[in-house]
């Protein structure tokens, strides 16, 4: 019993903690369009940068974004400063591990909207891990469950997304 209260309480700390990265990258999606960050140029490959999908409006404000909840969250536990460098460091880790994943995927010649499996769940948590690195300490069991965490939301959001009509596809 006591084993998972302990399992429940990390499961919603990582949660938490992953929060501002969690609203970068849904708002950058919802926020979306206008210029695509590559500003449409090619890599040596021929290939675009990166795409489409990823927007400068979007990538703006889902730091935006991601940085205001970390700033609500260091009100709540009373360092704002702190709260905020942490939110803008998970946002902005987000909004450009998406952007490397959508950098990766046109290198695999993976057209936008075709999935990607593992690497569309967690190229924005990696990216917000690393640049959160910069402040936080990782240990490997609280970045394995942060993984795995990423991944349900992730699929669970966008099958719901799906059977609402929000996505033309479960994934």
């Amino acid at each position: 019993m006591e084993t998972d209260a302990i399992n429940i309480l990390g499961i919603v700390y990582v949660i938490y903690f992953m929060l501002p990265a969690y609203i970068a990258n849904v708002s950058a999606l919802v926020f979306g369009g206008g210029p695509p960050l590559d500003l449409g140029y090619r890599f040596i490959d021929k290939r675009r940068l990166i795409g489409d999908g990823v927007t400068w409006r979007g990538s703006v404000i889902g730091t935006l974004l991601g940085t205001l909840i970390g700033m609500i969250q260091g009100t709540l536990s009373d360092d704002i400063p702190y709260g905020i460098l942490l939110g803008f460091l998970l946002a902005i880790g987000a909004v450009l591990g998406d952007a490397f994943g959508s950098f990766m995927k046109r290198r695999f010649n993976i057209k936008r909207g075709r999935p990607a499996p593992i690497l569309d769940q967690l190229d924005f948590a990696v990216g917000a891990m690393f640049f959160a690195s910069i402040i936080v300490d990782f240990t490997w069991e609280i970045i394995a469950t942060i993984l795995i965490i990423t991944v349900v939301l992730h699929l669970s959001a966008n099958i719901i997304a799906y059977l609402i009509g929000l996505k033309d596809v479960w994934y």
